[in-house]
């Protein structure tokens, strides 16, 4: 197979492990060790790596690729992002797991049906998935990737549904009002002139 036509990226190579070649790789598989399972891995500029030996160790996985047999040329390969195929993934995962790559491109529709805008990209740094959407001219709005702010999901009919409450892109125009105790917790805070001073 050549270089992905329509690419779903599954690890990116960190650090050179050892002397022998070996690279520590960060998978994006939910079993790590699947990496291995897919045949050949692309850079994006083509270039092919085929696993021939993988362990797990921590939070990665150590990886042995053909052709990669010393220190100097790992290291050469660090921060290159692995991909494979669409075509060759599974489609058999649960009905609330989606690849990355199918979210991406999906029209984004409000709870009315109204289309309000686009996914753009699909983000996690360590909470949970993040849909990165693009709404009228605004660009970079994050939207958590949650039952409550995205109810719906269809990828055959090409959208999402967000509902705009749960998903943050409406302002609580009762949070601006003082409670209703007159309680204002954005108030400036009142006590003696030297609370919280230092001793």
């Amino acid at each position: 197979m050549s270089k992905p036509q329509n690419p779903v990226q599954m690890a990116v190579i960190g650090a050179a492990h050892g002397i022998k070649g070996e690279l520590r790789v960060k998978t994006f598989t939910g079993e790590p060790l699947a990496l291995a399972d897919y045949g050949p891995l692309y850079a994006r500029d083509g270039r092919a790596f085929q696993i021939i030996d993988i362990r797990p160790a921590n939070t990665v996985v150590v990886v042995r690729f053909k052709g990669i047999s010393d220190r100097n040329a790992a290291e050469a390969l660090a921060g290159t992002e692995l991909f494979v195929d669409r075509s060759m993934l599974p489609d058999d995962g649960e009905e609330d797991e989606f690849y990355h790559a199918d979210l991406v491109g999906l029209a984004v529709r409000d709870d009315t049906g109204a289309e309000i805008g686009k996914v753009v990209a699909v983000h996690n740094f360590g909470g949970g998935d993040i849909l990165d959407v693009t709404l009228g001219g605004r660009k970079g709005v994050l939207i958590p990737f949650t039952q409550a702010a995205v109810p719906q999901v269809s990828i055959a009919e090409g959208f999402v549904r967000v509902d705009p409450a749960a998903a943050g892109l409406v302002d609580d125009e009762d949070s601006e009002a003082p409670g209703r105790d007159g309680f204002d917790p954005k108030g400036r805070p009142r006590g003696p002139r030297d609370a919280g001073g230092n001793r």
